[in-house]
């Protein structure tokens, strides 16, 4: 299984990102997909969640702000970040999961500067 997050960056206050995750080694369409972030130091948030079948779910911080989707033609799923706060600043992972299973990728750091 291999997972490419990507779309991190700076950006100042206020700024968006959008994020990516494709996956491989797994059959897509069956995970749900979740972006967690974690802060040196903290433990790892669940930021935004997208069921197999598209129900999707959000932390308070980010509600409002940021929208989870996913294409599952192209085995990938996205982390749209909008009005961006420096409290933001993170590596931001993606994490396929199903019950009994889950992968982690590398991640992608998203710095928001003020």
């Amino acid at each position: 299984v291999q997972l490419q997050a990507s779309g991190g960056g700076l950006v100042q206050a206020g700024g968006s990102l959008r994020l990516s995750c494709v996956a491989s080694g797994i059959t897509f369409s069956i995970y749900h997909m979740n972006w967690y972030r974690q802060v040196t130091g903290k433990q790892r948030e669940l930021v935004a969640i997208i069921t197999e079948g598209r129900s999707t779910n959000y932390s308070d911080s980010v509600k409002g702000r940021f929208t989870i989707s996913r294409d599952n033609a192209k085995n990938t799923a996205y982390l749209q970040m909008n009005s961006l706060k420096p409290e933001d600043t993170a590596i931001y992972y993606c994490n396929p999961r199903r019950v009994g299973d889950g992968f982690w990728g590398q991640g992608t750091l998203v710095t928001v500067s003020s």
